[in-house]
């Protein structure tokens, strides 16, 4: 497995992860983001996006699909600042903001080593 595979693979099992937590567990997760408790389903919805998100990560990662990886820098980078956004018009507590510089590092890390790979 590339680096560049590796970085994309890790990637979705945090995904995988995270995803797993919101459906199972949404309200220690929230807890720990400083969001509300709730009850409502649109939590474990977005458990189940990510979810399925992270397979996809981790499948590119496994078959070495390499556009894929290049894809994921414009969207992790437009999620990014979309947090950012949110963060900045008081919609989302700063420890959200914590959770994207890893996501972001992620990108950073997938970008560096598709440019040592020479497939940027």
């Amino acid at each position: 497995m590339s680096q560049s595979a590796k970085s994309i693979f890790f990637f979705g099992i945090y995904v995988v992860v995270l995803g797993i937590l919101l459906l199972f567990v949404p309200n220690a997760l929230l807890g720990v983001v400083d969001v509300p408790p709730t009850n409502e389903v649109w939590i474990r919805l977005a458990g189940m996006l990510l979810l399925i998100l992270g397979y996809f990560y981790v499948q590119a990662g496994r078959h070495n699909l390499v556009p894929f990886f290049k894809w994921t820098l414009v969207t992790r980078g437009i999620a990014f600042f979309f947090v950012l956004g949110f963060w900045l018009c008081g919609f989302i507590s700063w420890i959200i903001i914590a959770f994207w510089l890893g996501d972001l590092a992620g990108l950073i890390w997938t970008w560096t080593t598709l440019r040592k790979e020479k497939n940027l």
